[in-house]
């Protein structure tokens, strides 16, 4: 999670006045990842995200343009800019933000004047810095208001909507400059973007079609609009008592955080995703949970009150993304022929309904400040805040509501001889996506996904039993009905995903794959020395496939958030696949130099899965930073005596803690892990990266996914950030 940035001089074109004075000092951070610059700024009126993005001499021009990004958190809201070269050379041109008097190299700006902001009376906030350009430029593509705008033409088709671009208006400002500035849907709010000659030697002139031409040199912009702010938490805020030794041991990672960090949301992830989402701020929760502040007005309950505000008081599901700001009236009108900039929310996944519980239970029953904390204040607020419809309701009522749906979820398979592949959860009706890898080809087109039925449901079923038992639901039977149907779900699930490859066969495909990719490496089929076990992503695939045979790291949701079990030989033999598929180099396992990959098609014998699941896929062979934290927690700590938590103190010393030779391979996968996540440190603030395999060195080389081609049928995204620990 995690970034810095700039400010100053043609305010006056704008009416700008003095923001009103901060204390402590601003807070910026700089997070280069060429072709990306990243830089983040946040004071107390304000918090912004610029992202530069310059072609490199290794640059795919179809894949990486010119661009400037500023994107705030309030409203999901942003400006983006595409430059081109005046000459037509296409990777010719460069721009970088410089240090200059406005900014090192970005300021906050604020104008309190309101002179073209219709009817608000909210001031406009902004940010100022100065760009460079090489050579002559042309600004081609200006989009400014909402994030998803922005990802509608970024990551999709090129999408842009003509009732939203024809109403940016252009013109000719004072100073030599030009002004961009656009009125929102709601016909109050307006966004501003101006660019000014830094010095005499330059200008910037409005073309006959509404493009701005540039010549090579320096120019302040300045963008800002005027829409309520969010009230950030700063690193001391966000962070324990007895964690806040980290923010001057690790200043970089706790800016970030705090930037991500807001009173009423912890937000997913910069500059795509800064809003709530329910599924990533709920795993973030729960694996910083030893360091987040707790109590009223600290960043576990902003997570848990920000989930539960958004539920759907209907069914019970939680919402898996927020629609705010002008993406709000526009989807508000174009699904309803509303005009209404009320907020919306997206349930369409599966897996965040099942998170809930198990953080609630992780704050109120298993932390003592929690328990203290929770009656008096958060459990019997009440909801209404984000949804005025659900104001009737309290919390605790909001978290009932999701308990059941979870409850008559998991009773059909947990019934007796009822465990059928169809009894298990699917994704619902008309989506091809539910749980986190939520992309095209994230779980092959797969209904039934692996780590929802093998670990959430169980996880979640376990903690609703917990949460009975102390008394947060009145449904006080749950306390063992929910226990009962959670065995079920934990000892019978695996098996339906369970993948069994011979060694030869295994050895075969491996090497042929190795081929199909044109990998320059090593093969690896010389570490195989065993049948090869993994489990399928999911069930019931495209082209006909029963299983989607990916072998993938989605065991570690299994081993994070499930401590028990019934079946002592399954543990041991997942726990010993697990272990195996960690240790082993891809392609015959999933360890690179870079990183452990979320997934590898080595083992499907389809060769739509090499096609499909690649370097340059989002959910393809590449690393994602949080799977690696989730699985390098607990699994050997259950082998040590008095390490179980309260809410598990029953739980015995798992078999394989005696097995000489799986702990042995268990602490050994353990060490290669920790010794990959300490070797790629400089990757670690990322959401997700990609790699290259350099014959040279022999080595998988740490490279932005956003440089790399997609799959056939995508779409790229360029420039993705997210910021976990």
């Amino acid at each position: 999670m995690w970034w810095r940035l700039l400010l100053l001089s043609t305010l006056a074109a704008l009416g700008a006045a003095a923001a009103p004075l901060c204390s402590p000092a601003p807070s910026t951070l700089h997070l280069p990842d060429a072709p990306y610059d990243n830089f983040f700024y946040s004071d107390c009126n304000t918090a912004v995200q610029v992202v530069v993005t310059s072609p490199q001499s290794d640059s795919n021009p179809s894949l990486i343009s010119p661009r400037l990004v500023i994107a705030w958190p309030a409203g999901n809201s942003g400006v983006c800019t595409y430059f081109a070269p005046q000459n037509g050379v296409n990777g010719s041109l460069s721009i970088e933000a410089v240090n200059s008097t406005i900014g090192n190299p970005l300021a906050a700006t604020y104008n309190d004047s309101n002179a073209t902001s219709g009817n608000s009376t909210t001031p406009f906030y902004g940010v100022t810095g100065t760009i460079r350009f090489n050579s002559s430029a042309i600004l081609t593509i200006p989009i400014l208001g909402s994030i998803r705008t922005i990802r509608d033409f970024v990551e999709g088709p090129s999408l842009l909507q003509p009732r939203i671009q024809d109403a940016i208006n252009v013109s000719s400002i004072s100073n030599g400059g030009a002004l961009l500035e656009r009125l929102w849907l709601d016909n109050v709010t307006s966004t501003h973007l101006n660019f000014t000659p830094a010095s005499t030697n330059v200008s910037v002139t409005v073309g006959k079609d509404n493009s701005l031409i540039f010549e090579a040199g320096d120019y302040i912009f300045t963008a800002q609009f005027n829409y309520p702010q969010l009230k950030q938490l700063s690193p001391a805020q966000v962070l324990t008592n007895s964690s806040t030794d980290l923010i001057q041991r690790d200043s970089e990672r706790t800016s970030a955080l705090s930037f991500l960090s807001y009173s009423t949301k912890l937000l997913a992830g910069a500059w795509r995703f800064l809003t709530y989402f329910g599924r990533d701020s709920m795993i973030s929760a729960l694996l910083l949970e030893p360091i987040l502040s707790k109590g009223e007005n600290g960043a576990m309950e902003a997570v848990i009150a920000a989930v539960l505000e958004r539920i759907n008081r209907m069914d019970g599901s939680v919402c898996h993304e927020e629609t705010i700001g002008d993406y709000a009236t526009w989807l508000n009108e174009g699904q309803y022929g509303l005009y209404s900039t009320e907020a919306q929310c997206d349930y369409k996944m599966v897996d965040s309904d099942f998170y809930l519980p198990i953080l609630m239970n992780k704050y109120f029953v298993e932390n003592s400040i929690g328990r203290e904390t929770c009656s008096d204040h958060l459990i019997s607020t009440s909801a209404g805040a984000f949804n005025s419809s659900s104001g009737d309701l309290t919390y605790q009522q909001m978290m009932a509501i999701n308990a059941e749906r979870i409850m008559n979820l998991a009773a059909p398979f947990a019934g007796d001889k009822n465990q059928t592949k169809d009894n298990l959860v699917h994704l619902k009706d008309g989506q091809i996506v539910g749980e986190w890898r939520d992309s095209a080809y994230g779980i092959g087109g797969g209904r039934i996904p692996y780590d929802v039925n093998t670990t959430l449901m169980p996880a979640a079923l376990r903690a609703i039993g917990s949460l009975a038992r102390n008394n947060f639901v009145n449904q006080t039977h749950w306390a063992n009905l929910a226990d009962r149907y959670a065995q079920v779900w934990e000892d019978e699930t695996l098996g339906f995903f369970k993948v069994t490859v011979p060694e030869s066969n295994a050895k075969q495909l491996v090497s042929s794959y190795a081929q199909t990719i044109s990998l320059t490496g090593p093969n690896q089929t010389d570490t195989i020395d065993g049948d090869v076990i993994y489990h399928a992503l999911a069930l019931d695939g495209n082209n006909n496939q029963t299983q989607v045979l990916i072998m993938n790291t989605d065991d570690c949701f299994r081993h994070f958030l499930l401590n028990t079990t019934g079946d002592q030989d399954q543990l041991t033999v997942f726990v010993n696949q697990t272990a195996n598929n960690i240790r082993r180099t891809f392609p015959a396992g999933l360890l690179t130099d870079a990183g452990v990959i979320v997934a590898n098609p080595a083992y499907g014998q389809d060769p739509v899965y090499a096609r499909n699941w690649t370097s340059g896929a989002y959910h393809g062979t590449v690393i994602w930073s949080w799977p690696l934290a989730m699985m390098a927690k607990q699994q050997l700590s259950r082998c040590e005596t008095g390490n179980n938590s309260a809410s598990h103190a029953h739980i015995r010393t798992p078999d394989f803690c005696n097995d000489a030779a799986v702990y042995d391979n268990a602490k050994t996968a353990y060490n290669v892990l920790w010794d990959s996540i300490e070797a790629n440190q400089a990757q670690l603030s990322q959401e997700v990266w990609s790699w290259i395999y350099d014959s040279s060195n022999d080595t998988f080389v740490p490279t932005p996914l956003g440089v790399m081609p997609p799959p056939p049928g995508t779409a790229s995204r360029t420039g993705m950030s997210a910021f976990y620990p």
